[in-house]
């Protein structure tokens, strides 16, 4: 089994503006149950989420799905290619985690820029679209 032998302990934060009108803010949080408890202030008032998948273990995403499923935020998936890594299909991640077909898998390098801000990209135009399919209330 593969050792993971850097992690991040608290948090991260990123700013990164797609367009003269919109700028998102990214934080990055460690993907384990101990730290939902952050992800409960995070998730106000964000438009959606990057589930990042190493399929290395894939058994540590599924606190992250499920999470962000019981709270209603859109959140797409994201398989972090590694050279080591089994290489997996969006399908063969689907099923495995058992995510609904509307979510997104793509793939990403999340040690290359463009690639992740293709998923950055991807996140906010999933994220506007699930806003603008949610009835208004009144």
């Amino acid at each position: 089994m593969q050792q993971k032998h850097t992690t991040t302990v608290a948090m991260d934060f990123g700013r990164i503006t797609l367009a003269e009108n919109l700028v998102l803010y990214l934080f990055g949080t460690p993907g384990q149950r101990r730290f939902w408890f952050m992800w409960d202030d995070l998730v106000k008032g964000a438009i959606g989420a990057v589930v990042l998948v190493d399929t290395r273990r894939l058994d540590d995403s599924f606190a992250a799905v499920d999470y962000f499923e019981a709270k209603g935020l859109p959140f797409i998936v994201a398989l972090n290619q590694f050279d080591d890594a089994g290489q997996f299909g969006p399908d063969e991640i689907r099923e495995a985690l058992a995510i609904s077909a509307h979510i997104p898998v793509i793939t990403v390098d999340a040690r290359d820029r463009e690639s992740a801000k293709h998923a950055l990209v991807r996140i906010t135009e999933f994220a506007l679209t699930q806003l603008t399919r949610v009835p208004a209330t009144t």
